[in-house]
């Protein structure tokens, strides 16, 4: 999806309803969405193939321009003049986000189809891991998540950022990253006041899809790490100064998935992915981080 910014000023409210009144100084636009995370994989040194559905329209033209910008190769399947680009459009005064316009088809209409899965299979035999971003747009369904995991000599590592609905089935994933609210909905849980609930939380995950790395998200609270079904360590947060947490979880798997293709352990590679969502953090709208602001964060926190 394409990430539009409106940003302004409001001195005033409308005569018309109680709205304020922007005034529009500029407007600015980046990767969302699935094309967020894979940029976040290439500013990190990443070779990141992407597919999700982009119309032939001039929101889907403006995307394809920045990923080719960031590195990203998007696969020519991926366009579609059949419905138009997903934009999520941010206006925003004084560092506040005012509103958010969305714009999208409905989501059937984004779904894959056996032409789609077919040129989905050489990309995921050559690949290091594949990555699964779900925003609930409709491409990732129970059938097109269990058609990707049956791809023919596919990457051993499959991450996935999910969004938990009914009926899907995350079984035979490598990694989960939910956050706190979506972990709670993906044990069957209540999203109640009070401490998160670590040990159900990661037994009832664990029973029900049996991820082999499960890493909930909390915020200010840092990361959750499980392994087997039980909780093994918490890492806090990085994050000393926070601007705008749109897109962290983008980089969170990103980079999780990275560390991990390269070989490191589970700790090892949450804390890199806690570090590069404390840079993406301290700036507004959706962003990368790259290892040079890794490196100098980094030495800044241990100061």
């Amino acid at each position: 999806m394409l990430d539009k910014y409106v940003w302004g000023d409001a001195s005033r409210l409308s005569p018309e309803a109680p709205v304020p009144v922007v005034r529009v100084d500029r407007e600015t636009a980046v990767a969302g969405g699935a094309a967020n995370v894979a940029a976040n994989l290439a500013a990190l040194g990443a070779r990141a193939e992407l597919f999700g559905r982009v119309g032939e329209d001039a929101d889907g033209r403006r995307l394809r321009a920045l990923l080719d910008g960031a590195r990203v190769e998007l696969l020519p399947e991926a366009v579609s003049s059949a419905v138009p680009t997903i934009v999520k459009t941010r206006v925003v005064c004084r560092r506040q986000q005012v509103c958010r316009l969305d714009q999208e088809a409905e989501p059937g209409a984004y779904a894959l189809s056996e032409a789609d899965l077919a040129a989905l299979a050489p990309a995921a035999a050559r690949a290091d891991a594949i990555l699964l971003s779900d925003y609930a747009k409709g491409m990732l369904t129970p059938e097109s998540v269990r058609a990707i995991l049956a791809l023919p000599g596919r990457a051993d590592i499959v991450a996935l950022d999910p969004k938990p609905r009914p009926g899907v089935d995350y079984s035979g994933v490598t990694l989960m990253t939910p956050n706190r609210a979506e972990a709670l909905r993906l044990a069957g849980l209540d999203d109640a006041p009070g401490p998160f609930p670590a040990e159900a939380v990661c037994a009832a995950i664990h029973e029900r899809f049996a991820p082999k790395h499960l890493v909930v998200t909390l915020g200010p609270d840092g990361m959750l790490l499980s392994e087997g079904g039980r909780p093994v360590e918490r890492i806090p947060t990085f994050a000393r100064e926070v601007f705008d947490v749109s897109g962290a979880g983008d980089t969170v798997v990103a980079a999780l998935t990275l560390a991990l293709a390269a070989g490191f352990p589970l700790a090892d590679a949450a804390r890199f992915a806690n570090t590069a969502a404390g840079v993406v953090v301290g700036k507004l709208g959706t962003a990368t981080a790259t290892p040079d602001e890794l490196r100098a964060y980094a030495a800044s926190v241990k100061k």
